[in-house]
């Protein structure tokens, strides 16, 4: 896929932030915003497909599938942590 080049405004504390990220993982800026917005679009169609599930099956989730929900995006974070 081709990269493209877009301008976008972030907080100067924020830019720290990434930058000093970017560096511990040594990945350049542009890569590491990418892979985190990759994860945030996954996490948030997941998010709405688990929402039209629930509307399908009629049931909120339960405070146990919550925890469970919980303790997996937990876990997966411990996994994929340092991956970058």
């Amino acid at each position: 896929m081709a990269a493209v080049k877009t301008a976008v405004s972030l907080d100067e504390k924020l830019l720290e932030r990434i930058d000093q990220a970017a560096e511990e993982l040594r990945l350049p800026r542009s890569r590491l915003l990418a892979r985190a917005a990759e994860d945030f679009l996954s996490e948030r169609e997941n998010r709405k497909l688990l929402e039209r599930l629930d509307r399908v099956y009629g049931d909120p989730p339960t405070a146990e599938e919550e925890e469970l929900r919980r303790r997996r995006r937990r876990q997966h974070r411990r996994n994929v942590e340092g991956s970058w």
